[in-house]
């Protein structure tokens, strides 16, 4: 299962982060190909690449894991901005959220 999922995560993280699979490869130390191949599927990470990965994603393990949170980055910011909201202007939004979320 996570065979397919680690790799399709990280693509997909990457590309929300405007990066290329070279550049990725090259800032965290790697060879040119790197990324490419774990995407491609032609290896795995080390335990100690995936933190770095993580960290160069801007995302904690939890979060990489959670597969219902297609914008890790996005909902922690969504977050933090919610946090400075008053409570009455939280429960407006999450009105919204919820009549939003019932039309899908």
């Amino acid at each position: 299962m996570y065979e397919d999922f680690v790799p399709e995560r990280i693509a997909k993280l990457r590309t929300q982060k405007g990066v290329s699979a070279r550049d990725m490869s090259l800032s965290l130390g790697q060879a040119n190909n790197y990324i490419n191949n774990i995407e491609n599927k032609k290896s795995l990470p080390s335990m100690q690449a995936f933190f770095y990965i993580c960290e160069y994603l801007g995302v904690t393990p939890l979060e990489f894991f959670d597969e219902g949170n297609d914008d890790p980055e996005a909902l922690k910011e969504f977050i933090e901005e919610g946090k400075k909201l008053s409570p009455e202007s939280m429960r407006h939004i999450l009105h919204l959220m919820k009549e939003l979320n019932s039309k899908k």
